[in-house]
């Protein structure tokens, strides 16, 4: 593939030195960025790296049908730019992203507010876009929620039942995480990785050991990627099947409500198996796995995962079945297929508008380098599209699990990391079970953090959330936000 001057090209888990990272003028950076999304380029990343007074702006793009990511960066800047959200959406969050955390103002955003803080440390709540008209009202929702659920508020513009627009609003579950990272690693950097968003440990802290090894210029044992693939598929298997049951009791379907709470917690178990508790913390370490999977151990999670699949297939079954189902979930909360690459989402949200996006297929690094699983890929739009690509992925990961504990690699699963390469880059992405995780790390001339960025997939797709709710009525959030499921701490970092 060709690409501007303006980027350097990457594979995903590698470095590159920052000096080999293109630093072009603000407008020259600028329009090669445009150009590259325009090309079909994909914006995985953009944020600012202090320099002085002033601040570089880093783009990494990803072109999925290449498997290749570009890197550039801009001179220092000061002040303002005119702003990417103009033409190309998906930079909207990103931003006003950069504009709270470094005051670099996006000139012509269309709607230029604080993502995550507005005072100190409140949440993002301020003014909130208003339509006009007599039959016009508004309903809020949150940040208090009924069960346990994590706070975020939600401000509908409604005529009569019908929605015509839907904000939402974060930063509630805003922890400073990203602010703890300079200067690191840290001694408890690992243990926030694993609780970036407390359902994908294994999503990020597989991207942060990667980054981790890519800047080490080595990679984990063979063993070791394997160990994590299992793991990482074990997680999508219990949070897809806990979203299933969700979606089912939303629209008051029990059967399968209630069988899928039970086989969520089967999937946990398995996990356990591996490394002692239910959501995987203690099985990734940087160079490696701090836990391994004996013959004995490795029988057993075969035995039940298999059962649990079958049970799953069951409760799935009576869930399509359902005529009641189908009708409540099919042509509601639609985002089509031009609104999804648009606002540029990822992982479940992105292929259940048709859109071919997965970090295992396009960009595979680890295990999934030599055991893939294939993409599924729905294309309605609607809940029950998400919730259909949910489904087949449960049936695909399972598969793939079965045949990978028939057949493990042997070897270590740790070796110990060189010192990281100072005055570095380096990108990795993975397919956590809500979509791509993107962590960037950049080393200083000690090889410690200089700037770590974190991408969860809730942050390309609560905009996502939004458009669904358009047209629809209000009555329809509850189901459109469970054939979603974003995470609130994973978007506040």
């Amino acid at each position: 593939m060709s690409t501007s001057t303006a980027f350097a090209l990457l594979a995903n888990g590698t470095c590159l030195p920052w000096s080999e990272v293109p630093e072009s003028s603000l407008a020259e950076f600028l329009q090669a960025t445009r150009s590259e999304l325009d090309r079909g380029g994909r914006l995985c990343s953009w944020f600012g790296v202090p320099d002085g007074d002033a601040v570089r702006l880093v783009s990494i793009v990803g072109f999925d049908a290449d498997n290749t990511l570009a890197a550039a960066r801009s001179a220092p800047i000061r002040g303002g730019y005119p702003a990417l959200t103009l033409t190309h959406p998906q930079a909207h969050l990103f931003e006003r992203e950069l504009w709270e955390q470094h005051g670099i103002v996006p000139e012509g955003h269309p709607w230029l507010k604080p993502v995550r803080r507005i005072a100190g440390d409140a949440p993002a709540n301020g003014e909130f876009f208003r339509v006009d008209g007599r039959e016009v009202h508004e309903v809020a929702v949150g940040p208090i929620h009924a069960g346990v659920i994590e706070p975020g508020h939600f401000r509908f513009q409604c005529a009569g039942e019908e929605v015509l627009h839907l904000e939402i609003a974060l930063g509630y579950q805003h922890r400073g995480a990203e602010r703890a990272l300079p200067g690191g690693p840290h001694r408890t950097t690992m243990f926030q990785m694993e609780t970036v968003a407390g359902d994908t440990t294994m999503g990020h802290a597989t991207a942060y050991a990667t980054v981790l090894e890519a800047l080490a210029g080595t990679e984990a044992p063979l063993r070791a990627q394997w160990l994590r693939a299992v793991a990482l598929e074990l997680e999508r298997l219990a949070n897809h099947t806990g979203d299933i049951g969700a979606l089912a009791g939303d629209v008051a379907f029990l059967p399968t409500m209630s069988a899928c709470g039970k086989i969520r917690g089967d999937f946990l178990n398995l996990t356990a198996i591996i490394c002692g508790n239910r959501f995987s913390r203690g099985i990734v370490r940087p160079g490696g796995c701090g836990y391994d999977l004996d013959p004995d151990r490795s029988s057993r999670l075969f035995e039940k995962l298999a059962a649990a699949l079958k049970d799953v297939e069951q409760a799935a079954t009576w869930f399509w079945d359902a005529a009641s189902v189908r009708g409540r979930f099919e042509n509601v909360g639609t985002v089509h297929a031009s609104q999804g690459a648009e606002i540029g989402l990822v992982g479940v949200a992105a292929r259940a508008c048709g859109l071919v996006r997965d970090v295992r297929f396009d960009h595979p690094t680890g295990w999934h380098r030599f055991g893939q699983v294939p993409v599924a890929v729905w294309p309605g739009g609607d809940v029950f599209a998400r919730a259909r690509v949910r489904s087949l992925e449960i049936q695909r990961s399972g598969q793939f699990l079965k045949e990978q504990l028939l057949a493990p690699p042997e070897g270590e699963i740790f070796s110990e990391l060189p010192p990281a390469t100072p005055d570095a880059l380096a990108v990795a992405l993975v397919e956590g079970w809500r979509g791509e995780v993107c962590h960037v790390a950049l080393t200083d001339s000690a090889g410690k953090f200089r700037r770590y960025k974190i991408t969860d997939p809730s942050f390309h797709n609560w905009t996502g959330l939004a458009l669904a709710l358009r047209g629809t009525a209000v009555s329809d959030f509850p189901i459109c936000n469970k054939s979603f499921n974003l995470s609130y701490c994973g978007h506040d970092l």
